[in-house]
């Protein structure tokens, strides 16, 4: 059973969302808060296993919840539920540690199935929402980031991994494309977050391409 926490300062919002999910059977819904810091207290002691996060809320944002979540429960995952897919809006959830960003306006079925595909820890992100963000970092050269810019910091079959993630692939599709196990490639990409500070694989797909790594695939 995936526990959730529903989050957003609508209460129509809230209500619907949690007739639908609860047709679910393995989704249960063990909370709702209309803000941000109601929100990290809900957390603190329901402790879901995945919180559903408006961003743009009164008393406090979804993004620094997120943060505070993230910081304070690096066990549960957010997923950004959103109306907007303002750059700016996407880019300050992933930096906080959201696993995923989806719109408001997607498919049901969309995103019953992005919640089980949080749950397993893969990220999601909305249709286009990636090639914007990359090239929206592209246009700020000058910002300062939350990553290190490091590729040297990488092994060969870390770049492998990280690419592979970029391009979507699942944890069982890397280790078919590598010819290793998926244990492996979990401990390749959580030796990866380390290497460049990053929290998950929303941000390490966002990072991977932004920046220009080889082609080849080491053998």
């Amino acid at each position: 059973m995936i526990r959730l926490l529903l989050v957003d300062d609508q209460s129509l919002v809230r209500q619907g969302l949690k007739a639908m999910l609860s047709l679910e059977s393995d989704l249960e819904i063990v909370g709702m808060a209309e803000n941000g810091e109601e929100a990290v207290t809900q957390v603190e002691n329901l402790q879901p296993d995945i919180v559903l996060m408006d961003v743009r809320m009164p008393v406090m944002n979804g993004a620094t919840a997120t943060r505070i979540i993230c910081e304070k429960f690096p066990h549960i995952k957010v997923l950004v539920l959103s109306t907007y897919d303002d750059d700016h809006d996407v880019s300050e959830a992933i930096r906080a540690g959201a696993k995923g960003y989806l719109l408001k306006d997607m498919p049901w079925e969309e995103l019953v199935n992005a919640i089980r595909s949080i749950n397993r820890g893969y990220a999601q992100l909305a249709p286009g929402l990636l090639e914007r963000v990359v090239s929206h970092k592209s246009t700020q050269p000058n910002q300062s980031e939350s990553v290190s810019p490091g590729l040297a910091l990488l092994t060969p079959r870390e770049l492998d991994v990280a690419r592979l993630v970029a391009m979507g692939a699942t944890n069982q599709e890397i280790a078919q494309k590598l010819f290793i196990s998926e244990s492996t490639v979990k401990t390749h990409i959580n030796s990866i977050f380390n290497r460049l500070n990053l929290k998950n694989r929303a941000q390490l797909a966002i990072y991977a391409n932004s920046v220009c790594l080889p082609n080849s695939l080491s053998h």
